[in-house]
């Protein structure tokens, strides 16, 4: 069986269409990570790819009842606290699996623990309003940052991914503010979600390696590097961990799980 087809197994590409929240959950805990949506040229797992058999490029043209079950899930899963969604996986809109958050957050779990996060004033502030008025529409914070216009959406936009990427904020449902479409809802991750004290970090980059490896079941360091932030070193050596441990083989610069 080539590696093609192993992963489309084991991205649920293959069996019933996911067409309910309980099986979105269930198939995010399972694969651990996933995109929103596919990305070209990028091998990971997607809700989409799993929920729907329409091509990604149909979307042009229609938006449907599947992407819109599936554009609801991603408001619906963190708020239910069954699965983590913001800008994180390679900066892109993912889901992670509740078990493998708690082994990436890189902070105390305290909500204010963003301070100690490198972060633009801009990405500050949004936590800081965060932090101070609970979970806020992103209209409201749009406007709180004095974020109109084209250049004002670049930059918070910019500002959303740096918070995406540190773990700091994730999806949290959504307001429904009369026509168009509803406003999503931000919350601080510590807070949306119970993060257990880390017993090591070299321990939970191990395990979130693993994690990794079991679903691409075939990986280079910079691929996982790339998908959760880390450097070209700390992902060799998880990787290394993993291989020294009998849980991943590795040939040359590859890797493969068990």
């Amino acid at each position: 069986m080539d590696l093609e087809t192993e992963r489309a197994k084991r991205w649920w590409r293959t069996k019933r269409r996911i067409g309910s929240l309980e099986r979105a959950a269930a198939f995010v805990d399972d694969v651990g990570f996933a995109f929103l949506f596919p990305k070209s040229g990028v091998a990971l797992p997607s809700l989409w790819e799993a929920a729907s058999d329409r091509p990604m490029h149909d979307l042009g043209r229609e938006w449907g009842p599947d992407a819109e079950r599936v554009w609801g899930w991603k408001d619906e899963l963190p708020r239910r606290g069954l699965a983590w969604y913001g800008r994180f996986l390679r900066g892109r809109p993912s889901f992670l699996a509740t078990d493998l958050l708690a082994c990436l957050y890189p902070r105390s779990g305290a909500p204010g623990d963003f301070e100690d996060a490198q972060l633009s004033p801009d990405a500050y502030r949004i936590a800081r309003i965060l932090l101070r008025s609970g979970p806020q529409p992103t209209s409201a914070l749009r406007e709180a940052l004095d974020a109109e216009g084209s250049k004002g959406g670049e930059r918070f936009d910019r500002a959303l991914s740096e918070l995406g990427r540190g773990l700091v904020v994730t999806h949290f449902g959504t307001e429904d503010e009369g026509a168009g479409w509803p406003s999503g809802i931000l919350e601080l991750t510590a807070r949306a979600f119970r993060l257990p004290r880390r017993t090591g970090r070299d321990r939970a980059r191990l395990r979130a390696a693993g994690r990794f490896l079991d679903t691409i079941l075939m990986a280079r360091p910079a691929e996982l590097a790339s998908s959760f932030g880390w450097t070209a070193a700390e992902a060799r050596a998880a990787l290394d961990g993993l291989a020294d441990r009998g849980k991943a083989t590795r040939d040359g610069g590859v890797y493969r799980i068990g």
